[in-house]
């Protein structure tokens, strides 16, 4: 059964009430808060017709009801007005962000400021190298046998290995090889480097070949290998803003997740370009998250996804608020990273 406007306009004040006091919510505060333009009895009406078609149930000590998670989904989906951020905040997120002094402090700033704005848990991942390019190759000679390769990535991720050359190996040759290794592999994805690098050995000058052999499969190990992904956490403090009413009374299953870092990457770092995907209690698929909504979009410089961040909160969550921030917190650090 489809609903109408008012039963719709119902729902979402509903929603709103909620949200703002935590209270179930009655017909006769809806008229007196909401310009609705019917009577209590109507309200109750159609909030009767709610409860049936599952948007909405009565908790057992209380006359007023509160929405479910399919309530909430079909007010994300539908019915919640966009709240965009205000100039002031806008600026605030601005230079928070901008005075990070590298990679490490990006991710830090970003957590604590989408904890402290959406005043919940917030997680963001560290940008993955494998979906990373690559920005530069510098190798340091440290004796005549023996390197420090360092390649930088274009997110700013850091990668440094030894490399042990099979004989000593003059300076000149050292520029040769850096010039060689940059020349192909800069501009290119990390996923796509391993051609790139085999072929390095062939196209080098018969004198440098031994070096290069080494170095490559240096190259190798450092591009291509599997890279442990990091996470950031911050603002678990949050789940206990209003007691612990919005989780049936137990916080116990959702530190557990919190703590397991994979279960972190899958909440996050399973995002596509330019979306942003909105969990609802029962559409989490971990179950230790049933009680908990996430909000979680992708980042990175230009179109180029690197990483994921979001919030993770109860159900009862301000959506368009937190979507909002969420959506402007991951532009802004997109646009750092292209910057740097």
């Amino acid at each position: 059964m489809g609903l109408d406007d008012r039963k719709l306009a119902v729902l979402r004040a509903i929603v709103e009430d909620y949200v703002a006091t935590q209270e179930p919510v009655g017909s006769r505060a809806l008229v007196e808060r909401h310009q609705l333009g019917v009577s209590p009895a109507t309200v109750r009406n159609d909030m009767a017709v709610l409860e049936e078609e599952g948007y909405i149930r009565q908790p057992h000590t209380s006359a007023g009801r509160v929405p479910t998670d399919l309530g909430y989904r079909l007010f994300v989906d539908r019915l919640s007005r966009v709240k965009p951020l205000s100039p002031a905040e806008r600026r605030a997120i601005e230079r928070f962000l901008a005075g990070a002094v590298d990679l490490d402090d990006v991710v830090y700033r970003t957590v604590r400021l989408l904890a402290q704005l959406t005043r919940q848990v917030a997680v963001v991942q560290y940008p993955s190298l494998a979906r990373s390019t690559v920005r530069h190759l510098e190798l340091v000679p440290l004796s005549t046998t023996r390197l420090m390769l360092v390649m930088i990535a274009d997110t700013g991720r850091v990668e440094q290995r030894l490399v042990e050359l099979p004989a000593p190996t003059p300076a000149d040759d050292v520029t040769d090889l850096r010039r060689l290794v940059n020349d192909k592999l800069v501009g290119t994805r990390l996923s796509d480097t391993p051609p790139l690098v085999q072929a390095l050995v062939e196209e080098s000058a018969p004198h440098l070949r031994p070096a290069m052999t080494t170095l490559s499969t240096v190259l190798l190990e450092t591009l291509v290998e599997r890279h442990e992904e990091r996470i950031a956490l911050a603002g678990t403090a949050n789940l206990t803003r209003n007691g612990l009413l919005d989780f049936e009374g137990t916080l116990r299953p959702i530190l557990e997740a919190l703590e397991e870092e994979v279960v972190l990457l899958k909440l996050i770092g399973e995002v596509e370009p330019s979306t942003l995907r909105v969990r609802i209690g029962d559409e989490n698929e971990i179950d230790n998250l049933r009680a908990a909504s996430v909000v979680s979009t992708g980042y990175g410089p230009g179109a180029t996804i690197v990483g994921g961040l979001g919030v993770l909160g109860p159900t009862r969550m301000d959506y368009p608020g937190t979507i909002a921030t969420v959506r402007a917190v991951a532009r802004y650090v997109g646009e750092l990273l292209a910057q740097n």
